[in-house]
């Protein structure tokens, strides 16, 4: 009780301590973090938030649910989000813009233009047609079939308004006459001229001397162009978990012992373990004995390791191979049959008909037209084999059209049941026709092949953990000293290579060539991070990454050092230039071109669209500046792409006018089609769009 009256007496203080210590946590995280308040939204674009919650949900759907079947790591399904989101977005304050409204009719295109629903059989009429009705009633008749149907018609709201948009952008993209003139007169008007060039590289490099504070003020006059994101610089070694010499030899003698019988001592007396060969129980024995199980199927010689595939054919039944390396497992395999005919070869012309659930038909049909086409190709096929392959790509709805119709090898049950009866009963050679829930299939069997059945003994040779033991020792070590001694310096002591730098940005994935390292990325990031920090991480598989912060790029204008390979030798260039000009001096190009001991030199027939100036290259302002000088008078100096030049005008040869200019304007057209497509950059250029997801994951 006494002691208890003590702690009643002292609660106040203890209070007071606690309430010390709570705020020295709270004080040492605002410092921590900069002060920088916490944010529930993962960015915005163009001042409207985007809501953590709501971004995490539709992550975790597309994690989810993956694409085209492989696995998404969070962070991959994160971008896949985000871009949508900014689309969506950006795309959605332009459609308001413009005041872009979609009707029924839209929504029930874009709809028709998925072929998994406008070619689905249930929401297909008896003409084979979409029926909006039997679209709607399928959603209605379950509980949440209204709010999935709402959530498809606000998808194909806005994919029928970006349609319009894209028409529109596409429609105000056009080819006048006059820039069709333009192009006949670049290609047809032509120039000749005496010319004198002093090339820059008259002028050694190491002559011009090129500031930080002239690259510096270069790019302040071209801030897009050298505009940077936020990143960080690291260099790295990577210790590998592989395994042993003593790992390997271990492996081996394991696999080297079933190759013979042996006697074991269990329960009081001798037990005779048999060898791989002798085992009567062959799925038994490789179940018990191999990392790999036992497989019992027939397998082709083209699907045995290449390396030992000649000698694993040609086992005779019951006799063994091996031990043998394949891929990273030590193995020993025992012949247990042979099969002929197990693998078949075909190519296939596919003749669908309007219902059939195939994408990307070559025409519309009916099923009695398709039968009475594929019947047709069926005689022509087997009157003349050879040309199987022309039939196949002119006709076949299947996507194997592009390769003649050839589906490659395949085993028994890979194809629907009456292709696979027709492959499998018939010879090579054999051309016929079946039917299936595609369409008529014109089938030729092409080969097929013999397989052997294996049963193999295959081990891994992976790392002890005594290795591993050690592996850590070392990473460890060198993550110890690498804090106070010279990265590099210490790696060649260690007989370790440094890998080259690795520049990551904020919502990296991955580190370099290993994926999926963001805990690399994020400690690069960190504020407590400083430059020449050293950590390790261990990576699973992998092994161990000891990285070195090694720079640190805040966003904004690209660093000076960056910049320099990009602007160094434009202003080189610039400042030779001047230095060439100062000697270009004369009444005539002859005595300019002997001041600079160089010749004189003729361009004959050059156009703008070929602008070649011989001996020199590519130099449209020296041509473009012969078409507009005065024959017989010397040019002023030109900056040129290779160095400076005078010319002087002999001739300017005019192409006639034209009446209409419509095939020079349809050579510019494709080229100006293709610009539509760069909107979508052109908005993210213009926008402000901030990125915080590095804070959320």
């Amino acid at each position: 009780m006494a002691i208890l009256s003590k702690i009643r007496n002292r609660s106040g203080l203890l209070l007071i301590l606690i309430g010390f210590a709570l705020l020295a946590f709270v004080v040492q995280d605002l410092f921590s973090n900069g002060f920088k308040s916490i944010s529930k939204d993962v960015g915005s674009i163009n001042g409207k938030d985007i809501a953590y919650e709501d971004f995490r949900t539709k992550v975790a759907n597309v994690e989810k649910n993956g694409q085209n079947g492989q696995q998404m790591t969070t962070l991959q399904a994160s971008n896949q989000v985000w871009n949508q989101e900014v689309s969506i977005a950006l795309l959605t304050a332009e459609f308001e813009k413009l005041g872009l409204r979609v009707g029924e009719k839209h929504i029930v295109e874009v709809f028709k233009a998925d072929p998994n629903i406008g070619q689905n059989p249930m929401f297909l009429d008896a003409t084979g047609k979409f029926d909006v009705k039997k679209f709607k009633d399928y959603f209605k008749s379950n509980p949440e079939g209204i709010q999935i149907l709402k959530q498809r018609e606000e998808d194909a709201e806005l994919n029928a308004k970006y349609q319009i948009y894209n028409s529109l952008v596409k429609g105000g993209l056009y080819t006048t006459e006059a820039e069709g003139k333009f192009k006949y007169e670049a290609e047809m008007n032509k120039v000749t001229f005496d010319f004198v060039a002093v090339p820059f590289s008259s002028i050694k490099d190491s002559d011009v001397k090129i500031t930080d504070e002239e690259i510096l003020a270069y790019m302040k006059t071209k801030e897009k162009k050298f505009k940077s994101e936020e990143t960080r610089e690291l260099d790295y070694v990577l210790i590998q978990e592989k395994p042993s010499a003593e790992d390997e030899a271990e492996v081996k003698n394991k696999i080297n012992s079933l190759l013979t019988s042996r006697i074991e001592f269990k329960n009081g007396k001798n037990d005779t373990i048999p060898s791989f060969q002798s085992a009567k129980n062959v799925a038994d024995f490789v179940n018990q004995n191999s990392d790999i199980p036992f497989d019992s199927t027939y397998i082709a010689k083209q699907d045995l390791p290449a390396e030992h595939a000649d000698k694993l054919f040609a086992l005779a039944t019951g006799e063994v191979y091996g031990p043998y390396m394949f891929s990273n497992y030590y193995c020993i395999s025992k012949a247990l049959g042979r099969k002929a005919g197990a693998k078949s070869k075909a190519s296939h012309i596919l003749i669908s008909w309007e219902g059939t659930q195939v994408p990307n038909k070559k025409e519309k049909r009916t099923k009695e037209e398709a039968k009475a086409k594929a019947e047709g190709l069926l005689a022509q096929a087997q009157a003349n084999p050879s040309m199987f392959m022309i039939l196949a790509m002119s006709n076949s709805d299947d996507s194997s059209a592009q390769q003649g119709g050839d589906l490659g090898y395949f085993g028994p049950g890979q194809m629907v049941k009456p292709f696979n009866d027709f492959v499998f009963n018939n010879p090579v050679g054999k051309i016929g026709l079946v039917e299936t829930e595609f369409g008529y299939h014109i089938i030729n069997v092409t080969d097929k092949q013999d397989a052997i059945r294996l049963a193999t003994i295959a081990e891994k040779i992976e790392p002890s953990e005594a290795t591993n033991d050690k592996i850590y020792t070392q990473a460890t070590k060198f993550e110890m000293d690498a804090a106070n001694k010279d990265f590099a310096t210490l790696a060649k002591e260690a007989k370790l290579t440094v890998n080259p730098s690795v520049r990551v940005k904020p919502i990296d994935d991955n580190f370099g060539q290993i994926s999926n390292q963001r805990q690399i990325v994020k400690w690069a990031f960190a504020r407590d991070t400083n430059i020449n920090d050293v950590k390790r991480f261990e990576i699973t598989n992998v092994g161990h990454v000891i990285a070195k912060l090694k720079k640190v790029t805040e966003k904004g204008l690209m660093s000076v050092e960056e910049a320099r390979p990009q602007v160094e030798g434009l202003l080189k260039n610039k400042k030779k230039a001047e230095m060439i000009k100062a000697k270009m001096t004369g009444s005539s190009l002859a005595a300019i071109a002997a001041s600079n001991k160089v010749t004189v030199m003729t361009a004959v027939d050059l156009t703008l669209e070929n602008a070649a100036v011989p001996g020199a290259g590519f130099e449209p302002k020296v041509v473009g500046t012969a078409f507009s000088s005065k024959a017989g008078q010397i040019s002023k100096t030109i900056d040129g792409n290779s160095g400076v030049y005078v010319l002087v005008t002999k001739t300017v040869a005019k192409a006639p006018a034209l009446p209409k200019y419509t095939d020079y304007v349809n050579k510019l057209k494709p080229q100006v089609v293709g610009n539509a497509g760069r909107f979508m950059q052109a908005l993210k250029n213009d926008a402000d769009i901030q990125d915080n997801r590095a804070d959320f994951y």
